[in-house]
């Protein structure tokens, strides 16, 4: 499988292509264009986090229910994908680190990184944030969105991240909620800086530029109110 990253980091779209019989699954409604030789199938399956369960569960950490599978008979098959989201792609190499990943931050993965509901606790719910978030496992090419550009920051101790720009992280770290450093409780809940995460350990931490959260409210404070 070859990737490429197109259009960043505004309006980025993944250019795979594909060996023979070789696959790419998807989140549903992903996919721009594609080679007209492509299979596409639709399932509730990959790795660990497959079957119907399985597909609740990728609901409770905002995914879709349904996945795509793209699979070329041939080589050189090629499929271009596209987050929901005005924003960047990032391809993750899975090794033996495992990742985990906001759910609406999924985008595609090979048929060998494995998928399942990791429960963050609800330390992560009192952030305004989901208490679940995909829990990526196994090996291969892994790709994830960010909502406006998206960026790393190796972590080598501790770091402060604002909970609605975190992306993903690498599962050796670990993570507490907290006010930002220096501040007391009062100016957090008033101030309007909110909860931050506080990780801990050794590894990599991906953040995007934008606060979904935030730009909704934004966005829709300034809409017209809708008559009847």
């Amino acid at each position: 499988m070859d990737i490429t990253i197109l259009q960043q980091p505004d309006c980025a779209i993944a250019q795979i292509t594909l060996k023979a019989r070789e696959e790419v699954i998807a989140e549903a409604g992903a996919m721009i264009a594609m080679s007209e030789f492509i299979n596409v199938n639709t399932t509730l399956r990959q790795g660990k986090g497959g079957g119907i369960l399985g597909g609740f569960k990728r609901i409770l950490g905002g995914e879709s229910l349904f996945l795509s599978v793209f699979r070329s008979p041939t080589n050189d098959g090629e499929v271009f994908l596209a987050p929901k989201l005005l924003g960047d792609i990032l391809h993750y190499k899975m090794e033996n680190k495992g990742l985990v990943v906001q759910g609406s931050s999924y985008l595609a993965s090979g048929q060998n990184v494995d998928i399942d509901l990791g429960f963050q606790g609800f330390k992560s719910f009192f952030s305004g944030e989901s208490i679940f978030w995909l829990d990526m496992s196994g090996y291969g090419d892994l790709l994830i969105s960010s909502f406006g550009g998206i960026y790393e920051i190796e972590v080598d101790g501790e770091y402060y991240v604002d909970t609605g720009h975190i992306v993903a992280f690498e599962k050796t770290l670990t993570f507490e909620i907290t006010k930002p450093p220096g501040s007391n409780w009062f100016s957090t809940f008033l101030g309007g800086e909110g909860l931050v995460c506080k990780f801990k350990g050794h590894g990599r931490l991906f953040c995007q530029t934008h606060n979904p959260q935030k730009f909704a409210s934004e966005v829709g404070s300034k809409l017209p109110a809708r008559k009847g």
